[in-house]
């Protein structure tokens, strides 16, 4: 028998053996449900393949074009104008909250009341690195999410009317607003990365600018229904509305892909970038330093823009004006950074928007508020330049998730969670810096650090300091990234 016999034979010996004890199953193969399984169907694994392939060649709709991806994009437009509305819009609803004797008389309301509007936001942006794992875990929940998420958002508004404390406000408007608008935010970030792959910069423009959306309108409505109907009435009108604009716009708001269940256990692909590479780059982690230093500063101004309009003796519906130029003027930031984000390097982008915003805030804002004309000018800019921030996290986060959907979500969990610690850590600081005022006495308004007697002088010193500080750290990740491309080409 010659040695290619011999080969032969136990080649045949050892098929024999295998056919009849056949191998345990792998952890390191596709492993699908037996739910996901028909009756005469073929091998499970090559079944899934199959399914994938008819759906990816017929059933899926196409990417960054098409009436699927647009109707998407404008029903969670929608969506996030009615989410950020509220605490976007939340300093209309703190200069009532203050004028009424109600609420003011109450011990801690000069601190406590102004931590609502910083609070549901802050928990809208960190409740992402928690329910992200969830969503990814279980995508066939997503939508029950949503729904979940608009039915809180609904009832908690309408609650806060019936509420006679400060703390019942703090736990509906703030808390349970909060953890409503984050089931409702994240899932359409996690649909975005289906939907929008070339053009998701400026998609996530165009989504960030609804955010804004909110803050016009609910200012400029709101306003007159507290002065006509007071808070409690303006409320619950509130959470109807929201309410009928949810029906009417979820039904929308869904993913591209299929919801499977199928679940890939076992290493990665040869040359396939690792999952938690990003953990590892300086620029990821010098960026998530400015995103919070951006935080601490931004929201202090949309917080207390309708109380400095307030002190310089303007009407409440000009204070409700003032707000919502500023949101306002941020679409069109938003929009322009987005679109800008996808052709020029973001680090360049970032270094100049905070250096811009520290220079208004200084110049505008600390100089020339003592008119209202001035504020309003300081508003528009503000808005314009330092509204449009969150759309530059799509420049950031691409070199990192490689066009991974649910790489590119969880980068956003940790970019949010950043912001949102700085939304709230914000608030308790501006409360401090408003109730040590630098001059108590002051009474010739001949710059905007004189409004209010000075109060708000350390306030604007703080923000300029801080947007300052964040576009020196921009620069320092400039010339590391600007490093980094040297040494790749060399």
């Amino acid at each position: 028998m010659s040695s290619s016999d011999t080969i032969t034979v136990a080649t045949d010996s050892v098929l024999q053996l295998a056919s009849r004890c056949p191998l345990p199953a792998s952890t390191s193969t596709i492993f699908v449900s037996q739910s996901d399984q028909r009756p005469g169907s073929i091998h499970p694994i090559l079944n899934a393949r199959v399914e994938s392939e008819n759906i990816h060649e017929i059933a899926l709709p196409p990417v960054d074009e098409g009436l699927g991806a647009w109707s998407f994009l404008a029903a969670a437009f929608i969506v996030e104008a009615i989410v950020w509305g509220f605490p976007n819009s939340y300093g209309v609803f703190l200069d009532a909250y203050l004028q009424n004797p109600r609420y003011a008389s109450q011990k801690s309301s000069n601190s406590l009341l102004p931590l609502i509007g910083t609070l549901s936001s802050g928990i809208i942006y960190c409740s992402g690195f928690f329910i992200t794992p969830i969503a990814s875990r279980y995508p066939q929940h997503r939508r029950k999410f949503i729904w979940i998420g608009a039915a809180i958002c609904s009832a908690t508004l309408v609650g806060a009317s019936y509420a006679t404390k400060i703390l019942q406000l703090v736990l509906l408007q703030g808390v349970l607003y909060g953890i409503g608008g984050s089931l409702l935010y994240w899932q359409c970030l996690s649909f975005m990365s289906e939907w929008f792959v070339l053009r998701r910069g400026m998609a996530n423009g165009i989504l960030f600018a609804g955010t804004a959306v909110g803050g016009i309108l609910l200012p400029l409505t709101m306003t007159p229904l507290i002065a006509t109907y007071g808070l409690s009435s303006t409320l619950r009108i509130l959470g109807i509305a929201v309410a009928i604009l949810f029906l009417l716009t979820i039904p929308f708001v869904k993913g591209r892909l299929s919801n499977t269940r199928t679940r890939i256990h076992g290493p990665a692909p040869r040359g396939a970038p690792r999952p938690r590479d990003w953990l590892t780059q300086k620029a990821f982690w010098i960026f998530i330093v400015i995103n919070t230093l951006q935080a601490l500063a931004y929201f202090i101004p949309i917080i207390y823009l309708p109380t400095f309009a307030n002190a310089l003796h303007e009407s409440s519906s000009k204070s409700g004006l003032a707000l919502a130029l500023l949101n306002a003027a941020s679409i069109v930031g938003r929009i322009l950074l987005g679109f800008l984000s996808d052709k020029f390097n973001p680090w360049i982008l970032a270094l100049t928007t905070l250096f811009s915003t520290s220079i208004a805030t200084f110049i505008l804002w600390g100089v020339l508020s003592h008119y209202f004309a001035g504020l309003l000018a300081f508003g528009i800019v503000y808005g314009s330049i330092a509204g449009g921030w969150s759309s530059l996290w799509t420049g950031f986060v691409r070199p990192f998730a490689h066009d991974d959907p649910a790489m590119s979500t969880t980068l956003y969990g940790y970019i949010l969670l950043s912001r949102g610690i700085g939304s709230i850590v914000s608030t308790p600081i501006s409360s401090k810096l408003y109730a040590s005022a630098s001059n108590i006495n002051r009474t010739h308004e001949t710059m905007g650090f004189d409004v209010g007697e000075g109060r708000f002088e350390n306030m604007i010193l703080y923000c300029g300091t801080v947007f300052a500080g964040a576009a020196g750290f921009a620069a320092m990740g400039l010339a590391f990234d600007a490093r980094t491309g040297r040494q790749r080409r060399s």
